[in-house]
């Protein structure tokens, strides 16, 4: 898969390389019931990159009505861990000195405001900009200021006539999920005060590619981005990276803080990030060419562990119904027959079904109550929090199995 194909870069324009295609994948999100099953959508989700802007980004993505609505069933405020990394992703905003007198503090995909209530218990003036009303309507309840849009360069304008412009902008696991990228930071660069800072963070390519979590890929993340292709995108309206901080959340992620040109020195951790990444060959097709095969294998891995556990008769189910586990379970054609259920403690999914593959989102009592033999941590990324809550069913002989960074049973 290594000629240019007739789809182009959203940032620079030119053709990209296919490197990845994982076949016909439904909507990421999109748990149904079984009338809804015959009238599924599914897309054909391929990967490419380009040279030019080192942006790793799907070929074809679903419309964003498809994706972001009042339906949409993911939450923030359900894992205490986020909420204690909110906490502190607010408190280094208050801390780095770019809230001077009176700040406006503005946060793209606020969901239901777990960032934004850190700044609006402060009485400080804020603005959340959250697509699916859903969510949009939980964080207005909690009484963060929440418009339910999609934040566009003609909006940030909008923003500005009745706010006036923004100390801080601010966004978590957001920018990774728009196509119309380029558009979003000319709306930054206008909504942004001379001295304002941009704070954003996204799962890091570079982590993806370290541990082949592959399953970060689906239908919403239309990119995945590394300080490279970041420098790239942002260099078009005069923004720089100022400072870099890896985090630990999401398998792996990545802050980024951008401010105008030459507004702020650049942090040493820019340029050993840079470096780090060209040492790892971000910039090159071919490192996601054997990128493709390290997911092949882990592919063919996984469904030979699970098949050879079925043939022993053992039940083995799945522990929370992620986005991520949607591109797993159709990438390697896993389904109700070796998936009894899989296990989830938010109530949107509970009752439904599984994306592509159909498999019961139970209850979590119902895992508590019919304990299988195995369970797949689908919801790897919270992998010490989750153990952590299931000593019991570890103690009484439940074993787990991963993905990342290999295929295996944990020991």
């Amino acid at each position: 898969m290594s000629n240019r194909s007739t789809w182009k870069c959203r940032i620079s324009g030119e053709p990209l390389f296919p490197v990845l295609d994982f076949g016909l994948q439904p909507l990421g999100n999109g748990f149904l019931l079984p009338e809804q099953f015959d009238k599924e959508y599914f897309f054909h989700m391929q990967v490419g990159f380009d040279p030019e802007s080192k942006m790793f980004q799907l070929l074809e993505q679903p419309n964003p009505e498809q994706m972001f609505h009042e339906n949409y069933a993911f939450f923030s405020g359900t894992s205490r861990f986020m909420a204690a990394h909110f906490e502190e992703f607010a408190n280094r905003v208050k801390s780095s000195g770019c809230l001077k007198t009176d700040p406006f503090v503005v946060e793209l995909g606020c969901n239901d405001g777990i960032l934004l209530r850190h700044f609006a218990k402060e009485g400080m003036h804020h603005l959340g900009v959250e697509p699916s009303r859903n969510v949009a309507t939980v964080a207005n309840e909690q009484g963060v200021s929440t418009i339910s849009e999609f934040f566009t360069a003609e909006l940030a304008e909008q923003i500005v006539k009745e706010h006036g412009q923004a100390d801080a902008f601010l966004a978590a696991n957001v920018m990774c999920h728009i196509p119309t990228i380029r558009n979003v930071v000319k709306g930054i660069k206008t909504l942004l005060k001379p001295t304002g800072v941009v704070q954003f963070e996204d799962p890091y390519l570079g982590d993806v590619l370290r541990k082949t979590s592959y399953d970060q890929l689906y239908d919403e993340h239309v990119f995945l981005f590394s300080a490279l292709s970041i420098q790239y995108l942002f260099a078009l309206e005069d923004l720089e990276l100022i400072d870099l901080q890896p985090q630990g959340t999401h398998g792996g992620s990545m802050r980024y803080v951008l401010a105008h040109q030459g507004a702020y020195p650049q942090q040493p951790s820019v340029a050993a990030i840079l470096s780090e990444e060209k040492a790892q060959g971000l910039d090159r097709l071919e490192t996601f060419q054997a990128f493709a095969q390290q997911v092949a294998r882990s592919k063919t891995e996984l469904q030979e562990l699970l098949s050879d556990l079925k043939r022993q008769g053992k039940k083995i189910a799945g522990y929370g119904a992620t986005s991520k586990s949607t591109t797993i379970l159709n990438y390697c054609g896993i389904g109700p027959d070796v998936v009894d259920y899989i296990s989830d403690t938010t109530p949107i999914k509970q009752g439904k079904y599984s994306p592509g593959t159909h498999i019961p989102v139970q209850p979590y009592e119902h895992f508590q109550q019919d304990r299988p033999d195995y369970a797949v941590l689908f919801a790897w990324n919270h992998q010490q929090e989750i153990l952590a809550k299931e000593l019991g069913y570890t103690q009484s002989g439940g074993q787990w199995i991963v993905h990342v960074p290999q295929v295996q049973i944990l020991k």
